[in-house]
Formats: structure tokens, sequence, C-alpha cells
């Protein structure tokens, strides 16, 4: 089925009234603005299900479930989203056009980044129908999947393709249909010599390499040839839109997945995904056989806290892999490794057994990053003193890198019972790592000694005895809600915010300064459904998409969907009465929203520094708390009381204009 233009689309949710389609499923009478009806989606005597025509949502109050037309369609009849739009499309005689390659006028009239994004369309297209219709392709490329043991509907669903072992196939049919030779050269399918054109992966089997929303950014390419001299792999070269230290292989089709499971497993080549996949294990993405980079654990950080790093049996980079469990301890993810025998790999694993017997030996076989380490290391000198000692070293620097204290004091005591050593000792070697690490976030090279009477130094105030009406939980609740508000209703406009030096103003959008603020100092949503929202609105964000209020009305997430209809059916009415009896002008949300925005980020960043605050001087009270821990606590206090006053200071200085 091909795609529907956006402006179709637009077009559809303009023209459909949503008390009509839901009027075919449900009985429905007026009730003021709205329309009132029994819950298609459950039993009730009373009605509970409400429709609006001014705001074209309806919400189910029996249920939680809500959105728009098109979410009621895929609910109601389990309708796929682009099934719900062309069933609106042909109630309503919209025409919806078959998709079609852009000519050659319409593609230069594209900015350089979508032409590449065409183009790389476009590659994989024609490698797909080499796969499938060309001689060469269904011989040579069809036949080495299925000798892999990948069905045809996972060669589809992966979009694998073949590029036949002719020099310039790929290039003439592409400057054939009008797209320039530069576009090509930028993406790395052509390569240019002596003013001869030859394609880049000709003689290869295909692998698409997709970003999180689909779109295709680049190409691994397996040569089939047993030339030892020719490379097995080739990999796209960096473009203006693909960024290898930024991309998972295959987490388009797993996010889905790795959210619902609350897991990401990682491996390494594309067949290694793949197969897992096929095997039914589809939260899996793989590096690429690339060494793993901060920037792509924070790209599995985006939907789980959990990561579990599948190794080969016979790999034999696993040390140097010891760098990425860093990143990801580094993180504050939960970190688990699974070792396959000698000799197989994801792979090769999963082909030789169940779906069972695969979810039954990674289950079995997972162990933690400590035990994991100990047991590679420890088995080259298992009695050589210096070597344990090294060993330790190494273990507790990975402890140190832990940024929640509660997780490292279990890992302490992991290690020390594991390699019979007192817990003090290795908090000591803790501490000297933990002020390092400290040291470096804050960019302060020295701290101060430690103070002969640490009491004195911090006397902690005892809170006021005031009767308590509202928890923690519900001030983090309506904090980050308030502030999950204003992006929902407000990303996409753009606010006038002063540069460093107070000289001039930047335009922004409201989605970027909260992104900025946050990321800049490493904060993120606690509460799950706003971190969950969150998350998508930054995935957006590095596609150049501003996600609104209508994107989130149209998932399947019905607990998103339940909190933005909410959050839509919200009325804030201002009395006319302040002006016309009081003489007093009333601001809306939206000619306030520069205040509105800086109060809702810097009451975020303010509660979410209290709050650590708070467990910070817990911790310094704690009993059998070590010197060197204690002058690491303090350093941290410091800098949190500095940033928290800076905080209130910006709140208490907002200037309403």
């Amino acid at each position: 089925m091909s795609k529907i233009p956006p402006n179709i689309i637009d077009e559809i949710m303009q023209t459909s009234r949503i008390e009509e389609v839901i009027g075919d499923f449900v009985n429905l009478k007026k009730k003021g603005a709205n329309y009132m009806g029994l819950s298609p989606f459950t039993n009730e005597k009373t009605p509970s299900f409400s429709v609006s025509p001014a705001k074209q949502i309806f919400k189910c109050f029996s249920t939680g479930k809500g959105g728009t037309v098109v979410t009621f369609l895929m609910e109601k009849e389990h309708f796929s989203y682009p099934e719900a739009l062309r069933w609106l499309a042909n109630r309503y005689n919209i025409a919806v056009p078959e998709e079609r390659e852009p000519t050659a006028e319409e593609l230069a009239q594209q900015t350089e980044k979508d032409s590449l994004f065409i183009i790389n369309e476009f590659a994989k297209n024609h490698f797909a129908d080499n796969l499938w219709n060309h001689e060469e392709g269904k011989a040579v490329g069809l036949s080495y999947f299925h000798e892999r043991g990948f069905r045809n509907d996972i060669i589809e669903k992966f979009q694998l393709g073949f590029s036949i072992n002719v020099s310039d196939d790929l290039t003439q049919n592409a400057l054939k249909k009008g797209y320039k030779l530069e576009f090509l050269e930028k993406v790395g399918l052509t390569k240019t010599k002596d003013d001869r054109h030859f394609d880049f992966f000709r003689g290869r089997v295909m692998f698409p390499i997709h970003s999180i929303s689909g779109r295709v950014l680049g190409f691994g390419g397996r040569t089939l040839f047993t030339d030892k001299k020719v490379a097995k792999y080739f990999n796209s070269p960096e473009s203006p839109v693909y960024n290898k230290s930024e991309i998972l292989y295959g987490l388009f089709l797993a996010k889905n997945q790795i959210i619902k499971q609350d897991e990401c497993f990682l491996c390494e080549g594309y067949t290694d995904v793949i197969s897992m996949y096929q095997a039914g294990i589809e939260n899996v993405v793989s590096s690429s056989g690339t060494s793993l980079t901060k920037e792509q654990v924070r790209l599995v950080k985006r939907y789980t806290q959990n990561l579990t790093i599948l190794y080969d049996g016979d790999a034999a980079g696993i040390k140097a892999s010891f760098r990425g469990i860093d990143l990801i301890l580094e993180e504050g993810m939960n970190v688990k490794v699974v070792l396959f025998p000698d000799g197989e790999d994801p792979d090769s694993f999963s082909k030789k057994n169940s779906s069972s017997e695969l979810e039954a030996y990674i289950k079995s076989h997972r162990q933690d990053f400590i035990t994991f380490k100990s047991d590679i290391l420890l088995g080259e000198g298992q009695n050589d003193p210096l070597k344990r000692a090294e060993l330790v070293k190494e273990i507790v620097h990975s402890v140190g890198l832990i940024p929640d204290n509660i997780t490292r004091e279990i890992y302490v005591r992991q290690v020390a019972q594991q390699f019979d050593l007192s817990e003090q000792l290795i908090n000591n070697e803790l501490a000297k790592v933990r002020k390092a690490v400290i040291a470096k976030d804050l960019q302060e090279p020295e701290f101060r000694q430690l103070p002969n009477d640490v009491n004195a130094t911090f006397q902690p105030t005892a809170p006021p005895t005031v009767p308590e009406i509202i928890t923690e939980d519900e001030i983090l609740f309506h904090r980050e809600k308030d502030l999950i508000r204003v992006l929902l209703k407000f990303g996409a406009k753009e606010l006038s915010i002063p540069t460093e030096d107070g000289k001039d103003s930047q335009n922004i959008s409201v989605m970027e300064f909260v992104h900025q603020q946050l990321d800049g100092d490493e904060m993120n949503f606690e509460h799950p459904l706003f971190n969950r929202i969150y998350t998508l609105m930054s995935v957006g964000l590095a596609e150049d998409t501003f996600y609104e209020s209508t994107y989130f009305l149209r998932m399947e997430d019905q607990e998103i969907v339940a909190f933005v209809s909410d959050i839509e059916s919200e009325v804030v009415q201002i009395s006319h009465n302040w002006l016309a009896k009081h003489n007093i002008m009333t601001k809306t949300e939206l000619e306030g929203l520069h205040e509105n925005v800086i109060q809702a980020v810097y009451h975020f960043k303010h509660f979410h520094v209290d709050r650590k605050l708070e467990r910070l001087r817990k911790e310094l009270t704690a009993e059998n708390t070590s010197e060197e821990n204690l002058l690491l606590l303090l350093a941290e206090i410091n800098v949190l009381e500095q940033v928290k006053c800076a905080l209130s200071g910006k709140i208490g200085r907002v200037i309403l204009r």
C-alpha cells in the first residue's frame, strides 16, 4: 500500500466530521456543545462517551480511550493507520493518489537533505526490485538470504535487496530518472574516478539502514565473493543524513517492542538482528559492527533503562567491548550480558534452536557485568594476585561510573563478596574513582580536603512542623505535567531568547528551548507517562519534526491518547469582567507564553535539583559513611546548592511583559 501524501492526510482530517463517523457506531445525543453516548468499548448503562465536534476528538471516560476520528476507527474497527485514512477518504470522496517517484524538476526544488532521502529511497526500491525480479538478483541475492534461513516476509520487512554485479547499474538508472550525480556521490551510492562513475555496492546483498521514523539513511552491503582482498562489508559513508555513531540498525522495527518489553537486546551485525527478529525476539538492535557510542546508548535510553548485550561465543573483541559496558553504566542504565557458546552468535544460535529455547538460553545465561568481566579476565590469571588486584580496580572503576548511589552500594557489596575483600577497602578505592568522575563532570580538577568536623560544615535544617497536604510524588506529577502540557500545546511556537552575551536574541521553538535546557543539565522526566511522551517529542526533534497534540492523539498507546485528550479537553476561560468591571487587561496563555515556558522549565529544574539534594543530605547523615564519600557528597551538595540558588533567583525575577 502506497503512502498517503501529507497534504491529502490534512484534507482528510479537516473534511472528516467526527460526530458523523462515530454516529455510525454510537447513538449520539446532543448535550451542549458536545455529543454523548454509551461507550462502544465497554458495557455501560450511563453514557460516558463524549464527542467534541469543535476539537474533533472523542473521550471515553469508562475506558480512558480518546483521540481523533482516525484513532476511533483504529480502536473500533482494528484498522491500520493508512486503512483508517483511506476509509475516511472513501467516505468523503477524497481522491488519494498513488505514490509516484518525483520528476527531475520536482526533485530540483527539494532541499539537499530531502533530495538525499529521496535518492536513498530510490536506491532501496531499486535494490529490492533487483532481488525479487532480476535474474542475477534471484539467483544470487535471494538464494543467499534463503540459505541464511530468512523467510520472504522477513526479507520484505527489513527491505533487503541486491546490487547486481554491473559497474554502474544503479548510477545509470538514477541518472535516467533525473537524480543528480552529486547527490548520488554524497550518500555514497556512486563513486567517481577519472570521469568514470561506478556503483559503490555492486555485487552485494543490501541492508537498508533506517532512521527511527523509517526513512532510509544509508546502506550496509555484504559481498558474496570469497576473495579475501575484498572487504566483507561496506557501509555508506557519513553524509548529511547518515551519522553512524548515532544510529542503531533495526531500531525502527524494534522500538515498540523495546517499550513493551522494557528491555533492549544489542548484538553486533545485521543478520544477528534479522535472525533474532525472525525467531520472535523483536526488541533487538545492532551497532552495525562498530564500537558502541554514547549517542547510541542514549538512543536506547529513550525507550528503556534495560540493555542486554549479546556477545558471540568466540568474539575476539570482547575485551574491547568493556568500554561499551562502561558507557551504558555511565548513563545510569541497567546492563546485562549474554555470552553464546563457542562458535555461535545470535544469528547461528537462533537458527539451530527454537524460539522458546533461544529465550530460555538468554534468560538462564544473563549475567551482570561484574560476573561477566570477572569470568573473562580471571580466566587468564586466576591465581595471579597482581592480575586479581588489577581486575578489582577495573571493576571498581566501572562501578564508580554509575550515577545512582544505591546501585553503586549494591555493586560494592557484590564485589567485596566475590573477591573476599572488605567493603571498606572497596569503598576507599571507589572514592578515588568518584572524585575523578565528579571532577570531570563539574570541570573542577581539585576538591578541597574534607574538614575535620563534617557535621559542623553541614547541619540539616529540621523540616517545619506544617501538616503535610501534598506528597512529593504529587508535586513531581504536577511539575512534570505542567511542562509536558506546555510542550503539547505550544511546542512548535517560537520564543525570542537572549544570547549568552545578552546583546542580541535568537528565535527558537519552545520544544528546542526545553530540550536544550533539560539535555544540557542531563535531566529527564521521572513519571513514566511523561517520559514516554517527552521521548517521542525528542525523537521528533531529531528528525526536524514537532509533534503536537494531534500526533499523539493518533497513537496506539492509549495511556498517552487519554492524557492528551484530557489536556485538549481542558477549558481555561478568563472572565471578561476583569476588563469590563475592573479595567484590568488579562492575557491569554499564548500571549504570556514566554513567561509560562520559563516558569515551567525553572520550576521543573528547581524541583528535581531539590529532590536530588534531599537524597544527598540523607546519605551525608547516614552511618558508616567513609570520609572519602563524605568529601564527594559535600562537593555534589555544594554545586547543587549553587544551582538551586541560581534557579530560585531566576524564578523570582521572571518579568511579565
